[in-house]
């Protein structure tokens, strides 16, 4: 049987062992290693190294090694702004690239961002305000080359719940406007802080499959949201749940519904969805889809102007503020009842914001090959938001229709970013006006067509497939979102991730080993049907480290093995079991309580006269196990450096038959 599978690898693990320590001796009876022992680190150093493994795992200050003052000063400018970096290289040849991206990507955010304002109800003109001021900062911060920044559909659906539930936003606008800056700002704060502080860990407690759930859900409760506009119903319901929003949408179907609304909004949806068809079916025509937004907005403002729909109650968007972002940095709530509020909405949303536009950075980098900085996106994110705060924005992220866009419209570098930011100026400057008769219902089709690339089912279904507790949260975070609010199916999410985790931790995997005929290798018996017991010796693995949170569990459950094996051996008139082998090749650390665990395990069997042997311990393990004195209380010769020596040692002759 070919030797190159691995369901633990003592064989490979056991060898790494070796060849990091000092102490390789043979064995007296000279067939095998002993296990070594590390030289002990005193504690600062024990602790220094930990440090830097969980904080500095990509050792971030090996550039600044033997180079000058200036030389570093230099790096670490580059390091905070990257722009200085790739500057250097850039060439005519790119700017074309990224010259066209940015239009490009500009068309599909204009009415997007307008669209998206409505949804966090705040004024148009912030959307737009939010796709001018932090590009410009991400531009010269981030590491990314493809992502482009803006507002968000789910952020925005997210903020507009969260801030309505302690404002109205139609009786209190201008308070409502001072919460959202107030949010964005904290939202800035702790994305900046994280990054700062090497924190960016704490966002992939939200697993994949939570994600997916997440926003799937998220895309439903926007697109039912947009119902009112689309259907041109006056008064809709404020709640974002399922049951709520179609009682309301059925109980204004008599009187409530305007039928040029939906002759306009179900045109242009159609018009978006075929353009969005074309652009996925002949990648070359990907501008197809990218233009289809702002043409509709076009199509549809010109029919409103000349038919005079808004005389027959067509709604539309009225007044958009002409002039580019104002100073806001006044209105943040710094201090009063609002501030705490403020901080909690802006954690939360700052989060989700993070996690989207980490995930898209990583996708492009991965696309064109090469690599961006987690923390550096993170403190780069956070300064753009703690800026946009300031300039009347709300909280901005990475968007993946946009980003992808951006990166089939040929862009080279986040100069695209900075063309797309012009035009937004230019369009705050001289043509908001022209936006006037642009009716609600087109806008409610773009972030009806946008939002429905966010129902990633073909995920979903590989997430069932492959893991039924994963398929669990992205299921929780489903259902949480759509028959509740965008907050319960976020709090749902991770509390199943989380609980997950804590399954995993708390019942680890433990599993009976047999032999691979005709070789020296013990693999587990459920993966490998031909793997044989060995007569008297029960050998189990366990596939953890082990903790005060599963030693309990772990030892009783090799208790639970060999009391099955025993009652097996009765049945069948066996001989009886005198030998508990433990390969521990997975187990990566242990603790006091496992410590204990093993204590316990070994006065259980010294009463059954049966003898517990150690298979492949791990350096940490093995250290900790000679500072408990344990290893005296099972002896050095019960400690072996893999299973197959073991087995030869107490099991000679089904050793000599291998």
């Amino acid at each position: 049987m070919p030797r190159t599978v691995s369901d633990g690898g003592e064989d490979d693990h056991g060898a790494d062992v070796a060849s990091r320590t000092s102490s390789h001796r043979r064995m007296e009876h000279g067939h095998g290693y002993k296990v070594g022992v590390p030289p002990k680190k005193n504690f600062f150093t024990e602790f220094s190294d930990a440090v830097k493994e969980t904080f500095f795992a990509d050792d971030p200050l090996r550039q600044y090694k033997d180079q000058p003052k200036s030389k570093k000063i230099w790096l670490g400018l580059q390091h905070i702004f990257p722009v200085l970096d790739w500057s250097r290289h850039y060439s005519l040849g790119k700017f074309k690239g990224d010259f066209i991206a940015g239009l490009t990507i500009a068309s599909l955010c204009i009415p997007q961002d307008i669209g998206y304002s409505k949804l966090a109800n705040l004024p148009a003109e912030v959307g737009l305000f939010t796709s001018f001021v932090p590009p410009l900062i991400y531009a010269v911060m981030g590491s990314s080359r493809d992502v482009a920044i803006g507002p968000v559909a789910v952020v925005s659906l997210l903020l507009g719940t969260l801030l309505q539930n302690e404002i109205d936003p139609k009786t209190h606008p201008l308070e409502y406007r001072r919460l959202a800056f107030t949010a964005t700002f904290f939202a800035g704060v702790t994305q900046a802080a994280l990054g700062f502080f090497r924190l960016g860990f704490i966002i992939e407690f939200l697993s994949h499959a939570a994600i997916v759930g997440f926003m799937a859900g998220a895309a439903i409760t926007i697109a039912l949201q947009q119902l009112k506009g689309f259907l041109g119903i006056a008064n809709f319901t404020k709640k974002s749940d399922i049951v709520s929003v179609m009682k309301s949408v059925w109980g204004n179907v008599h009187h409530g519904w305007n039928w040029q609304t939906i002759l306009i909004g179900a045109s242009f949806l159609a018009f978006l969805l075929v353009a969005k068809y074309i652009g996925k079916r002949n990648k070359k025509l990907f501008w197809v889809s990218a233009i289809a937004p702002l043409t509709s907005v076009i199509i549809s403002t010109f029919f409103v102007y000349i038919t005079h729909a808004d005389k027959h109650g067509v709604a539309i968007v009225k007044n958009i503020r002409k002039g580019i972002n104002p100073p806001s940095s006044s209105l943040i709530y710094f201090t009063g009842p609002y501030l705490a509020t403020g901080f909690r909405i802006g954690v939360v949303a700052g989060m989700i914001g993070l996690t989207e536009a980490i995930a898209i950075g990583r996708t492009f980098a991965a696309l064109k090959d090469y690599q961006i900085d987690g923390n550096k996106e993170m403190v780069a994110l956070g300064t753009m938001n703690i800026v946009g705060s300031l300039t009347s924005c709300y909280i901005a992220t990475g968007s993946f229709s946009r980003s992808a866009v951006n990166y089939m419209a040929g862009c080279k570098t986040a100069v695209s970013n900075v063309v797309m930011s012009t035009v937004v100026m230019l369009t705050l400057l001289l043509i908001t006006p022209l936006f006037k008769y642009t009716p609600n219902a087109i806008l409610s089709s773009i972030i009806i067509s946008a939002v429905l690339g966010l129902i990633d089912y073909e995920s979903a279904y590989l997430i069932w497939k492959v893991d039924k507790l994963d398929f669990l949260a992205c299921m929780g975070a489903f259902f949480g979102v759509i028959f509740s609010s965008v907050e319960y199916g976020l709090l749902i999410a991770v509390s199943i991730s989380l609980a997950k985790i804590l399954l995993q931790v708390t019942r680890p995997r433990t599993v009976l080993l047999g032999n691979l005929p005709r070789t020296t290798i013990y693999r587990n018996v459920e993966q490998y049907p031909d793997a044989t017991k060995v007569p008297e010796v029960l050998i189990v693995r366990v596939d953890s480290a082990i903790y005060f949170t599963n030693s309990n569990y772990v030892k009783e459950r090799i208790l639970r093995w060999l009391r099955d094996e025993e009652e097996q051996q009765q049945d069948q008139k066996l001989p009886k079991t005198e030998f508990l082998i433990v390969d521990l090749s997975p187990v990566i650390d242990i603790d006091t309580s496992g410590i204990h665990a093993l204590e316990e395990l070994l006065k259980v069997l010294e009463k059954r006269k049966i003898q517990l042997v150690l298979a492949n311990p791990g350096p940490a393990v093995i250290q900790k196990l000679r500072s408990a004195k344990f290893t005296d209380m099972i002896g050095e010769d019960k400690i072996f450096l893999t299973v197959g020596d073991a087995v030869k040692k107490f099991a000679p002759k089904v050793a000599d038959n291998v």
